[in-house]
């Protein structure tokens, strides 16, 4: 690598915010010796402009023994974010490859069939004609060959050891804040009826420890390989017994790495496994001398260090993790397998107005679980004001999960002001987001889980809600281990994080502005309870985090726009000083009485 490469491989004409000093700091890090360098930069400061001035310091063939790793790979966990590389021009030479069943085959009978499902793989010995133009092989092929090549964090990590895309001299990972859980997500095993091809021909006993999971999971690999085997044997196949095929062949390496992982005395990771009940039905079946019959199963790895050494420590020589939101460097590095004395930070100053992106304090109660009943209408009468508030600019509610987002669905439309509501399912979430930021009409936006990698910016959103604070599902086996275990930091920084990704939707530029308003109460705690744990410039805007004023409730005012009536954007709210001391701040003198009593009392949920 050569960081002095770093203000050439720049890919803008000028800089713009504090890009320049952070090229400098970035190099300056890696001309120092550091291996790995996170770069903190905060939302809408051009982290791909920066990752890709950073791929491009990478070895050069021309410079390198032929045992020398060259070239660069840029990977992110976010689909959309690698969407918006492909169609950046300024990223024109980072060679994106997807999975194959992004592709669809070209041959005139197969158009509609994706790559993993064309003839090519359910023929045995099948010469395919045109292969040579074939879309997946193309990308594949320029990709391997360039010198920087752009893919999802998914098939990066499962192009680990892969002859095509073997081991290269800079790595950089966009959006790596949440690489530990993503590791841990890609390396969970679910075996049941939608994950296990023949699971309705198994006897799956009851798992009452990981010492039996093993010895399940080394029978059913056994078998998996059989029935693999059986499929290899014919001349062809269906695009349902290629599906098969392949998911067997996945399985097969996902039971294999459990097994050996446990079996490694030196392995760092913990594994749990969770077991639900089984359906009568095969309840029903079991013989009387059978063992107790199991349900469904997921086994688990906690911070999969290893799993992180073989798909992504050991594919490059230099690596730069970017992120807004790696807020504790020591914790990150613990996460995923560094030491943080090895590991240099690069913090990227926030260069957009803290006026241009305010807080505010609408809250109206918590959401758990067993205050949602109460504090949700008041949420929705608060969302309608919000909609007079703003009649004529586009408005984001995050409304965390499908329950909350149906509850409030159904009440604005019982107001009267559906007429302005999008929502969307789990299916069809892209194409209702698209058509929503295609439309130029004022309308609101019920969205579940889309507080990362949206860009919202101008007119495409002017205010947004977050309606509940985003903690992690404390029925999950892995964050109660960890709260057994006392790591309340981790669980609070992880729901701040999310938070301030969601912040960052509408605000993405200097000029840019929106107004963001919380919902639920415990957002309030949370920011408390993490405050050492937020970025200055984050603090900055929770400090004059202010409450609006806000016209009283009249729903038909909600839907005014269409009328011809002009709105108030954010930048006329209310700057009185008795506003702009939030209820977060009126409340630090007293917060000793909550936080002495037990953290899972305020956060407890468990629909997700």
């Amino acid at each position: 690598m050569n960081p002095e490469r770093i203000f050439e491989a720049f890919p803008a004409p000028s800089y713009r915010g504090a890009q320049e000093q952070a090229l400098r700091d970035i190099r300056d890090a890696f001309a120092s010796g550091n291996d790995v360098v996170l770069v903190r930069a905060p939302t809408g400061s051009g982290k791909s402009l920066l990752a890709r001035a950073v791929a491009g310091c990478a070895r050069r063939v021309d410079d390198a023994d032929p045992s020398d790793p060259t070239g660069a790979y840029y990977t992110t966990p976010q689909v959309s974010q690698l969407d918006d590389v492909a169609a950046d021009d300024l990223l024109a030479d980072l060679n994106v490859i997807r999975g194959k069943s992004n592709y669809s085959c070209i041959l005139p009978e197969e158009r509609n069939t994706p790559v993993n499902q064309a003839p090519c793989v359910r023929e045995r010995g099948y010469d395919c004609s045109v292969k040579h133009r074939c879309p997946y092989f193309s990308d594949r092929a320029i990709a391997s060959n360039r010198s920087i090549a752009a893919m999802t964090l998914a098939y990066f990590m499962q192009t680990a050891g892969s002859e095509v895309f073997r081991k290269r001299d800079v790595v950089v990972v966009d959006e790596a804040h949440g690489l530990a859980e993503w590791a841990e997500m890609y390396a969970t095993i679910q075996l049941g009826p939608r994950t296990v091809p023949f699971w309705d021909d198994l006897r799956v006993p009851e798992i009452d420890s990981l010492e039996r999971a093993v010895r399940y999971a080394e029978n059913l690999a056994q078998t998996c390989g059989r029935r693999k085997d059986d499929l290899l044997g014919q001349d062809s196949l269906s695009p349902g017994e290629v599906r098969e095929r392949d998911r067997l062949q996945e399985l097969i390496g996902e039971l294999d790495w459990f097994v050996s992982d446990y079996r490694d005395p030196q392995s760092p990771t913990t594994w749990l496994v969770d077991q639900s009940e089984p359906s009568r039905a095969r309840a029903d079946e079991r013989d009387e001398d059978d063992d107790p019959a199991g349900g469904p199963l997921t086994i688990k790895p906690m911070s999969p260090e290893k799993y992180l050494r073989h798909t992504v420590w050991d594919r490059g020589n230099k690596f730069a993790l970017l992120s807004a939101t790696i807020l504790n460097k020591e914790a990150f590095c613990r996460q995923v397998g560094l030491d943080p004395d090895d590991v240099a930070l690069v913090d990227v100053e926030h260069t957009f107005p803290v006026e241009n992106r305010p807080l505010y304090d609408v809250t109206q109660g918590k959401m758990t679980y067993e205050h949602r009943d109460e504090t949700t209408p008041k949420i929705a009468r608060t969302i309608v004001r919000l909609m007079q508030h703003h009649p004529d600019e586009k408005g984001l509610i995050h409304a965390h999960s499908y329950d909350i987002q149906e509850r409030l669905a159904d009440m604005l439309s019982d107001f009267g002001v559906g007429d302005r509501v999008r929502t969307h399912d789990r299916d069809g979430r892209d194409a209702a987001l698209d058509a929503w930021k295609a439309s130029d009409d004022p309308d609101v936006f019920l969205s579940v889980k889309m507080e990362e990698a949206l860009d919202l910016k101008g007119d495409l959103c002017r205010w947004q809600v977050l309606c509940k604070a985003p903690f992690l599902n404390t029925g999950d086996s892995r964050v109660a281990h960890r709260l057994e275990e006392g790591q309340w930091a981790w669980y609070y920084r992880t729901a701040l994080r999310t938070v301030i990704q969601g912040c960052g939707r509408v605000v993405r530029a200097p000029d840019d502005h929106g107004a963001t308003y919380l919902a639920d109460s415990s957002l309030l705690d949370l920011f408390e309870r993490a405050r050492t744990d937020m970025p200055d410039w984050f603090e900055a805007q929770v400090t004059r985090m202010g409450e609006p004023d806000l016209p009283s409730f009249q729903p038909t005012s909600a839907l005014a726009d269409q009328h011809g009536a002009t709105g108030r954007g954010t930048q006329t709210e209310t700057t009185d000083s008795s506003r702009e001391r939030s209820r977060y701040q009126r409340s630090r003198g007293s917060s000793s009485s909550s936080s002495s009593s037990s953290p899972l009392a305020d956060v407890w949920d468990t629909d997700g």
